[in-house]
């Protein structure tokens, strides 16, 4: 299958914000002591911080317990990651970012109100992200009638939290969408002249009404003029008026939330009739993206909101729709810095979609409405032995060796803060190693001449998630590349395509690849080609076409199937073994099911069976 990735020991990330959540993610941690789980989540957080948003990240495990161990691992590696990007900038451009808090605060107000944002070329550069990291578990809102507006409404609240009050609301009144500067200009903000203009206006008015009201009322011999009084008075209140308006204003959005607003919106009597509803909340969410992106320039950094969506799949079916329909069309407009990590075991969810309405016109296809709405899936596999070892670790502890542990992790994290520990040598050389692994795929996807360029699909939203998928697995690859016959880039992106293109004859190849291995095949078995091992078991998926027609209807081309496998890339069944621990972008869940159905399947054929009589019991005489 062509040349390796190289042999690189994985190094450790270096330490990130104390995060009491993730003890385990300490910075003195040896790259040895990382689990098959870690190694997961950080390639998993590194490709995050390059892919473009919005994005949507399936994140598929069976267990619920597992699901919330790995986002606190992914979490943490985040984190450290933005440590790092946040210290390289500031060594590149020796410019501290800034937060709305003390002096920063009375500063953000002035930007706000006097100075328009401009996003120019050195704004584009900068490489330093800060996360928001925001969980929304889904049962803590089953109980209303609208699960989405939960989901907006948590977005709004924590991040009017994160930025504070008052900014948010100024910015309603006063503030201004940041907009591309015309050139190759360096300045990132620009006067408002307008604006100035009417409040010297405004003031100029003001003091000339306040001055003839003076004149009227305290100068001898003017103070019979009452038209003179009158006209003071009343230059006086208009031009006051404008100021008391606009404070009016701040101070409404100060006491009113935007969460408040759309919660008094859907308690109307007349929320199912009112007329344009859900443009008042997409105008709330617009607000939202436009602040965020005027608080990057002030920032000096990139910001993400990372939506971590739990427990959706124990509601019920008609709000489970509900939130991923919030996602599709409220929260997925171009350019918005969201980043949903949809926390869910498809085995559960697939049939809860198929159960509503909202499936109509797509065949009661729980996995191709779940297609639509994912553009990274990432599939997490069975857990490895060293995993095991760690929870077994985790499950003999006593609460208090758990909390001792988490003030060590914390003491340690502050330390090497304080110390500024350096980026380990090796780990610079595997993302160097990585990132050539990346552009070397995406080369042969972008060559004409090569084969791989005619499989990829017409399909944007494919495209997109097989562009998402090749990073994490090339990375997850890196991590093996001590291991013998590891498959080249091209290799991968080749089975990323594959993957992504037909999903259920593979996963059926791989679940007659996995129980061939447990019967101890001959020792040639591995230099069997992938194509045959299907060949020969296709009758078995042809008597099982109708339990798993849906997942059938995911495939593309059968006959572009043959070509892939049995011409083009001919991927044996060692290099199926190899792969597997990597692919990512495969719905474990189809596989399980395959082995299920198969199983059942071989015993109704066993049972159906004629008994010989060799093996029949004797009947006593």
């Amino acid at each position: 299958m062509g040349g390796g990735l190289g042999s690189l020991v994985p190094a450790d990330i270096g330490g990130g914000r104390g995060d009491t959540r993730s003890p385990q993610l300490s910075p003195s941690r040896s790259p040895e002591a990382l689990t098959e789980d870690d190694i997961y989540c950080r390639c998993l957080s590194k490709t995050l911080c390059h892919t473009a948003t919005p994005v949507t990240v399936g994140f598929y495990a069976p267990c619920g317990h597992r699901l919330d161990s790995l986002l606190h691992k992914v979490t943490g590696f985040m984190r450290e990651e933005m440590a790092q990007r946040e210290e390289a900038e500031l060594h590149r451009s020796h410019q501290k970012p800034r937060s709305p808090e003390g002096w920063g605060l009375l500063l953000v107000l002035w930007y706000l109100a006097f100075y328009k944002p401009v996003i120019t070329e050195g704004h584009l550069r900068r490489k330093n992200i800060e996360f928001i990291f925001i969980r929304f578990s889904a049962w803590q809102y089953a109980g209303c009638d609208k699960l989405w507006a939960g989901l907006v409404t948590t977005l709004c609240d924590s991040i009017r939290h994160h930025f504070g009050a008052l900014p948010l609301s100024v910015y309603h009144v006063m503030g201004t969408r940041p907009r591309f500067a015309s050139g190759f200009s360096q300045k990132e903000w620009v006067l408002k002249k307008g604006t100035c203009l009417k409040l010297w206006g405004m003031l100029f008015v003001l003091a000339a009404g306040l001055s003839i009201l003076l004149v009227a009322l305290l100068v001898p011999g003017i103070k019979d003029h009452h038209a003179l009084k009158v006209v003071g008075s009343a230059v006086t209140s208009l031009s006051g008026s404008s100021l008391v308006l606009g404070a009016l204003s701040v101070l409404k959005n100060l006491l009113v939330s935007e969460k408040q607003k759309i919660e008094r919106l859907t308690n109307s009597e007349r929320f199912t009739s009112q007329l344009g509803f859900m443009s008042k909340v997409r105008n709330e969410v617009e607000v939202l993206v436009d602040f965020l992106a005027f608080m990057e320039i002030f920032e000096r950094r990139r910001l993400r909101v990372v939506l971590e969506i739990t427990s959706l799949d124990i509601c019920y079916p008609e709000k489970v729709a509900g939130v991923l329909n919030a996602m599709n069309t409220l929260l997925s407009d171009v350019n918005t810095p969201f980043i949903f990590i949809l926390a869910v075991d498809p085995s559960v969810i697939v049939p809860c979609l198929e159960q509503t309405s909202c499936m109509k016109g797509l065949a009661d296809n729980g996995y191709l409405y779940l297609n639509r709405t994912v553009t990274l899936p990432f599939s997490i596999p069975e857990m490895g032995a060293r995993s095991r070892l760690q929870c077994l670790e985790a499950a003999v502890q006593t609460r208090e060796d758990l909390m001792y542990r988490i003030i060590t992790s914390n003491v340690e994290r502050r330390r090497a803060k304080c110390q500024g520990v350096p980026v380990v040598p090796s780990r610079r050389e595997a993302d160097a190693e990585a990132v050539r692994c990346i552009h070397e795929a995406f080369r042969c996807l972008h060559d004409s001449a090569d084969v791989l360029a005619r499989y990829l699909p017409t399909n944007g939203a494919h495209v997109r998630r097989i562009v998402n998928t090749i990073p994490i697995t090339l990375r997850l690859l890196l991590h093996r590349a001590g291991t013998p016959d590891t498959p080249s880039p091209r290799a991968a992106a080749a089975w990323v395509v594959l993957a992504d293109q037909w999903p259920c004859r593979l996963s059926w190849a791989l679940q007659c690849l996995e129980d061939a291995w447990q019967s101890q095949p001959a020792p040639d078995f591995g230099t069997r080609s992938l194509w045959s091992i299907f060949q020969e078991n296709v009758g078995e998926l042809s008597a099982l076409r109708q339990q798993l027609h849906n997942v059938l209807s995911l495939d593309e081309d059968p006959e572009l199937f043959q070509t892939f496998l049995a011409c083009d890339f001919p991927f044996t069944a060692r290099d199926a073994r190899a792969f597997l621990g990597v692919t990512v972008n495969l719905d474990h869940s189809i596989r399980h099911k395959m082995g299920l159905l198969r199983g059942l399947d071989r015993l109704q054929k066993a049972a159906a069976a004629p008994v010989s009589r060799g093996v029949q019991c004797p009947h006593p005489e």
